[in-house]
């Protein structure tokens, strides 16, 4: 049974000020913990769950020191879950430190203010998918270890890097990769061909991308529009642009 404090330090972790002091973020259900799980670089501090779930994981109880485990009735994980149906088991993980990051001869996505939690997630879903492993993240972009964010990637925060910077000053820092910027009146996209090294740079869901940003992008570059939509979800635009360039 979970003590009143154990319940309060899980559910503290729904705030950022609170992950980043203890260093964790919390997952939940069987695909994303196992996948963290066997991530060799994500360590699993604790897992909660239902006996059923104990049951046909056995094996996970072979990577976590014995004391991390946890057996809970149903309603035990409803009251730490951060979902309004949980699933049988939720985790907590410590945040991987990354070293730095190398732009060169590979694909790096920048999102310059991405707010919404699930816009991240899937964006990350979606480097994922298109074997893009890094993304760097502006300061007031939403943190990836946001339980909806961690939840939108389906566990393909195990294979994808972000890590945050002042965009402007990491541009300027490597200014001689080529940035490509998501725009709504860039160069079409069938005009780009197939891209080996490059930044490609995704903004704010409502703002886009800032005006200083642009002005120092090498190529601004669109998804041709034949409706009459006013504009497109980032993490749907990304999908579309990697589709093309990778």
């Amino acid at each position: 049974m979970l003590t009143k404090s154990q319940v309060k330090y899980i559910q503290s972790l729904n705030e950022k000020k609170f992950r980043r002091e203890y260093g964790v973020f919390v997952a939940e259900g069987p695909k994303i913990i196992n996948e963290l799980i066997a991530s060799p670089v994500i360590e699993p501090i604790a897992l909660y769950a239902s006996p059923e779930w104990w049951q046909q994981n056995k094996g996970s109880k072979n990577q976590i020191p014995l004391t991390q485990f946890y057996e809970l009735s149903q309603s035990e994980l409803e009251r730490i879950s951060f979902l309004t149906t949980p699933h049988q088991v939720l985790g907590i993980f410590k945040q991987p430190v990354f070293s730095s990051i190398t732009l060169m001869n590979t694909i790096t996505i920048l999102l310059d203010g991405i707010q919404d939690p699930g816009n991240l997630g899937t964006i990350i879903r979606i480097a994922d998918w298109f074997g893009v492993s890094q993304i760097v993240a502006s300061t007031d972009s939403v943190d990836s270890y946001n339980p909806k964010v961690v939840q939108s990637t389906m566990g393909s925060i195990a294979r994808v890097k972000i890590v945050y910077e002042d965009i402007q000053s990491f541009i300027k820092a490597n200014k001689e990769i080529p940035l490509y910027a998501s725009t709504l009146h860039g160069k079409t996209l069938s005009t780009v061909g197939k891209i080996k090294e490059a930044m490609l740079i995704v903004g704010n869901e409502s703002k886009g991308i800032s005006e200083e940003i642009l002005r120092v992008s090498n190529h601004q570059i669109t998804i041709p529009k034949l409706g009459h939509a006013e504009s497109l979800n980032a993490a749907v635009a990304l999908g579309i642009i990697l589709s093309h360039v990778v």
